[in-house]
């Protein structure tokens, strides 16, 4: 079932902030969000872009948003109801919901803005990290792929071994494989790749890797992200720390490390191309936004670490990055 849709009226409250006229209230600018589903790293995003927007001067926007629980087969039902009220662009989150919207809205002249997209080139959202494609731009949550293979060789010097688990079929965690084992090389780490195409095989799977693996990484992937709670059980009962591309599981005590891209920043960098968009920019000029080391941040729970047999090194001791 598609969410219910969440009309955010800004404009009205903006004017009279400013003393305009009602006039002027009036003059809105429609905004359609798209999300897969409701989770932190997503609503983060949502809620990031939505105040970019206001700080960027779009103080008028009026938001129309839809989800759709993570089931994709209602994705075009969602994309059309948005794009039926003509707004002035579409948010799209999350990879699926960005190629549904491209396959919908994509010849209409309707620009849609992507967010949370890992590789929009591979995605075919894009012809390329240069530029945006007729009507479709974005911000990726790329992560610096060899930023992270260095945090986890530092975490646990020891490791030779990483398994990686994904869903074969999602483009992000795929376009995340091929980078992961370029990293991983570089860094004197053997991948072992964990393909997972339902939840219900997890348990099964991430056991299978006992004295296979020394480190599990787990990617910002649509399929596993929401089943690390079963991960992180498998994982502990054979002893093999889990790093993974979200902090809040880190908070909960679930695993023992993070690396994570700011979804904060991706719902920022998204408003930044939507505003550019609003103001009259070609679409297709537009680049879409990858984030910098410096968008990243990384998070240790000592107790989970060492539950899985390890200590984290000295050279963390002053690195203000553990949960307390």
């Amino acid at each position: 079932m598609i969410g219910v849709k969440h009309v955010v009226r800004t404009a009205l409250a903006a004017a009279l902030g400013m003393g305009l006229g009602l006039s002027a209230a009036y003059a809105e600018t429609k905004i359609g969000i798209a999300q897969f589903g409701k989770h932190p790293q997503l609503d983060e995003t949502v809620t990031a872009f939505k105040a970019e927007l206001v700080k960027l001067g779009i103080a008028d926007a009026v938001f129309d948003e839809l989800q759709v629980n993570f089931d994709a087969t209602l994705i075009p039902q969602m994309v059309t109801k948005l794009a039926s009220a003509n707004p002035k662009l579409i948010l799209a989150v999350t990879t699926p919901v960005a190629q549904g919207a491209r396959q919908i809205v994509g010849n209409t002249g309707t620009p849609v803005v992507f967010a949370a997209v890992t590789d929009p080139v591979v995605a075919k959202l894009t012809p390329s990290w240069e530029a945006g494609d007729k009507n479709m731009t974005g911000a990726s949550d790329l992560q610096d792929v060899n930023s992270v293979v260095k945090f986890i060789k530092q975490l646990l010097p020891d490791a030779k071994r990483l398994a990686y688990l994904y869903n074969p079929g999602e483009d992000n965690d795929v376009a995340v494989l091929k980078l992961i084992k370029e990293a991983a090389a570089a860094q004197g780490l053997t991948v072992v790749e964990v393909g997972l195409d339902n939840t219900n095989d997890i348990p099964m799977r991430v056991s299978s890797l006992a004295g296979k693996a020394d480190v599990i990484y787990v990617p910002a992937s649509n399929l596993v992200q929401p089943a690390v709670p079963a991960v992180a059980a498998a994982a502990l009962s054979i002893n093999i720390p889990i790093v993974n591309a979200s902090a809040q599981a880190v908070r909960d005590g679930l695993v023992a490390a993070a690396f994570e891209v700011s979804y904060t920043k991706v719902g920022q960098n998204a408003a930044k191309l939507a505003a550019e968009i609003i103001a009259g920019k070609s679409v297709a000029t537009l680049a879409p936004i990858k984030p910098s080391y410096a968008d990243h941040t990384a998070l240790i729970n000592e107790k989970v670490l060492e539950k899985a047999g390890h200590k984290a090194p000295d050279s963390f001791k002053d690195c203000g990055c553990f949960v307390k």
